[in-house]
C-alpha cells in the first residue's frame, strides 16, 4: 500500500511557501458550480470561497466529468479561528478516547480528520470539500457521508478504501480522475478533500513552493 503522509508530518511543514497574493472569490458569484446547501448558515459566506487558481481547476475538472454529472461544492475557505476549533475539538475527543496516547500520536491521529491550523490547505482557501451529484443535483454514494471520521467509518472515509460498494468505488474513480487530471491533490484519508496551492500539494507534486499561504478572509 502507499504511504500515507500526514498533514502532521513534518515534510509538510517545512514546505515554503511563497504567497502569490491571488484573491479569494465566492464561488456562488463567478462560477456556475454547484453550491450545497448544508453549510449556508455561514453567515459570511466564508465557506464559498476560493482562490481563484483553485477555482478556475475546479470548473476544468467539472468539464472533464462524463455526461450526467455534476461537481457538489460542499466547503473551500475556512477561517484560521475556526480550523483551530475543529482540531482542537477532535483531538480533545482522542485525548478522551485515549488517554494513554502521547501528544505526538494525538497530533497526528487528529490530523487524518482535520488539518493542524498552522498548515490547513482549508485556511490558505486552496481546499475544497466536494461530491459528485447528478444533473438534478441529487447526492451520489461515494461510500461515506462526507465527514465521516475513521472511527465512524470503520475507515472507509480513507480514499482507497476497500470496505465500500463497487458502486462508491466507481464513483470515487471518476471523481479522483477528472479534479487529478485538473490539477488537483487529494488527502488519502478523505476522498472528499482535494486542493491546488497549498503545502500538501506541493509536497505530493515536487513543486519548490506553495503558492498559498494561510489568510483572513477581508
Amino acid at each position: 500500500m502507499t504511504e500515507i503522509i500526514l498533514m502532521s508530518d513534518p515534510r509538510v511543514a517545512t514546505v515554503p511557501v511563497q504567497e502569490c497574493g491571488e484573491p479569494l472569490v465566492d464561488v456562488r458569484q463567478h462560477s456556475p458550480l454547484l453550491v450545497d446547501r448544508r453549510k449556508w448558515q455561514d453567515s459570511e459566506g466564508a465557506f464559498a470561497h476560493l482562490r481563484q487558481g483553485v477555482l478556475t481547476r475546479l470548473l476544468e475538472a467539472q468539464s472533464l466529468l462524463p455526461p450526467g454529472l455534476r461537481l457538489l461544492f460542499v466547503e473551500g475557505y475556512r477561517p484560521p479561528t475556526l480550523q483551530r476549533h475543529y482540531f482542537d475539538k477532535y483531538a480533545a475527543r482522542l485525548r478522551a478516547e485515549h488517554p494513554e496516547w502521547p501528544p505526538d500520536r494525538i497530533r497526528s491521529a487528529a490530523s487524518r480528520y482535520v488539518s493542524p491550523p498552522e498548515i490547513a490547505p482549508h485556511s490558505a482557501g486552496a481546499a475544497v470539500d466536494l461530491t459528485l451529484a447528478d444533473t438534478d443535483g441529487r447526492e451520489l454514494d461515494l461510500g461515506t457521508r462526507m465527514n465521516a471520521t475513521p472511527e465512524e467509518s470503520t475507515g472507509a472515509c480513507y480514499t482507497q478504501a476497500d470496505n465500500i460498494t463497487a458502486a462508491a468505488r466507481t464513483h470515487r474513480t471518476v471523481l479522483a480522475t477528472a479534479l487529478t487530471s485538473a490539477g488537483l491533490v487529494n488527502y488519502p484519508t478523505e476522498w472528499w478533500h482535494w486542493s491546488y496551492g497549498d503545502r500538501y500539494w506541493a509536497m505530493e507534486t515536487g513543486a519548490a513552493a506553495a503558492h498559498y499561504g494561510p489568510r483572513e478572509l477581508s
